[in-house]
């Protein structure tokens, strides 16, 4: 078993230029979900191999990420709401999913200290009164934020966007001017890249991809989708967070919404080519995964399956095979060493050879998935909404190396650091590793 993943040449910089004790995104440096840490523990429980537990106020389904020994967490404080204002609000719903209703929401940041646990900050970011519906599986803080340069960039879909001084603990700017119908509360994350911070708004009703100017919090552009969709309002949705590579020596924002995704110049949002699944697809909550010659993409919900689109040297990327045997609705895959790891909802973790899109294997785990897998030192972690962590190494060959089980349900990924790994339940924040795993504490 090799150390660590290998790393496509146009991700390395990303990589060697972060700390691997930084996590500072949902699905890390690269955006992958691929770690560099080392000694990441592999065994833990309540009782045991823990190093801090610490409460959380609040819900919400977002990643933590961190920087410089502080982890930041975005979480909702929630005031439901009352019988006449539920059936009132939810006469404009076009679906029929189960539903969470709020009169007023306040969405805050919270930091802990890394080495201890200890709450030093708890932010008020927006406070919104009457916000939209969530899907009773979603939240209202289920965007991961990203940090860069002592900033946390916190993203909440239609009710507002803010970005916050990780140092004082003080908002810098708030955005709340974009506005669509998620239907089933935001799920997207940002990305950022230079100066522009770049997030999805695709609801029922609009659906456009946008940036903010990372300084000033104002509207650097925003880019309508131009491709053709189905014209039921439930199949216009998308809660994709966007990828970006260098593709044919291009900067490019690698963008999965409904029935299509599309590339977009990071600068000024001009669409450079855009594909069709094919195949009815929505509701996607992946990001994509990419290698120097192609980009992999689940269409989610519809007609379910996994796409691998060749970009090197063409124009437009085209897709080179089709696999539709599980493939993820709600939890992102990993890509490393010619391999695609990836789970279903219900517990299906398949591995498909990333040339061909043939299964390698396709076992089963014990529970539901909606959290999305991380890689680290040569070991892939699978979290499921029943607390439970699978380790299983990397490779062609199947095996769980260790089952771990915590109190509460996993929603949010997994992030690996060097010596210990960072758990999310729905109450609390854990920190597995260390000398607790030496010791056995």
């Amino acid at each position: 078993m090799k150390p660590f993943p290998a790393v496509s040449a146009f991700f390395l910089i990303a990589l060697t230029a972060i700390p691997a004790s930084d996590w500072p995104e949902w699905r890390g440096p690269e955006g992958q979900g691929v770690s560099r840490a080392t000694d990441v523990p592999t065994v833990w429980s309540e009782e045991r191999g823990l190093v801090w537990k610490t409460p959380m106020p609040g819900r919400g389904h977002s990643t933590p990420v961190v920087a410089g020994g502080v982890v930041w967490v975005t979480t909702a404080l929630e005031v439901p709401a009352t019988a006449e204002e539920t059936e009132q609000r939810l006469k404009e719903n076009t679906g029929d999913q189960p539903l969470t209703v709020l009169s007023s929401v306040s969405l805050r940041a919270v930091a802990c200290e890394l080495s201890s646990g200890r709450i030093m900050h708890d932010v008020e970011l927006l406070n919104v009164k009457a916000p939209q519906w969530v899907h009773q599986l979603n939240s209202y803080a289920s965007p991961s934020p990203v940090m860069r340069d002592g900033r946390l960039y916190a993203y909440f879909g239609s009710l507002g966007t803010a970005c916050l001084d990780t140092a004082k603990a003080e908002v810098v700017w708030r955005n709340t001017e974009l506005q669509v119908m998620h239907e089933n509360g935001p799920g997207s994350s940002p990305v950022l890249w230079q100066k522009r911070l770049i997030v999805h708004f695709d609801g029922s009703d609009k659906q456009f991809i946008a940036a903010y100017d990372t300084d000033t919090g104002k509207l650097a552009w925003q880019t309508p989708r131009s491709g053709a969709m189905d014209p039921r309002p439930q199949q216009k949705k998308a809660y994709a967070t966007p990828l970006i590579v260098r593709m044919n020596g291009l900067d490019t924002v690698v963008s999965p919404a409904a029935d299509w995704v599309y590339g977009y110049s990071p600068a000024d949002g001009r669409e450079l080519w855009k594909q069709p699944y094919g195949e009815l697809g929505f509701s996607m909550s992946v990001k994509p995964v990419a290698d120097e010659c192609r980009i992999y993409i689940s269409t989610c919900f519809g007609k379910s399956q996994l796409i691998a689109l060749e970009y090197a040297g063409r124009e437009t990327p085209e897709v080179v095979w089709r696999n539709t045997k599980n493939a993820p609705k709600m939890s992102s895959p990993v890509l490393s060493d010619g391999l695609i790891y990836f789970v279903d909802e219900g517990g299906i973790v398949s591995c498909l050879d990333s040339a061909s899109g043939e299964t390698v294997y396709r076992e089963r785990l014990e529970g539901k998935f909606s959290a999305s897998p991380v890689l680290a030192g040569g070991r892939l972690y699978f979290a499921s909404r029943e607390g439970r962590v699978y380790v299983i190494p990397a490779g062609k060959t199947f095996r769980v190396e260790a089952t771990n089980r915590i109190d509460g349900s996993i929603m949010a990924s997994p992030v690996p650091l060097n010596g210990s790994l960072l758990l999310r339940t729905g109450e609390h924040l854990y920190l597995a590793g260390g000398a607790a795993a030496q010791t056995g504490r």
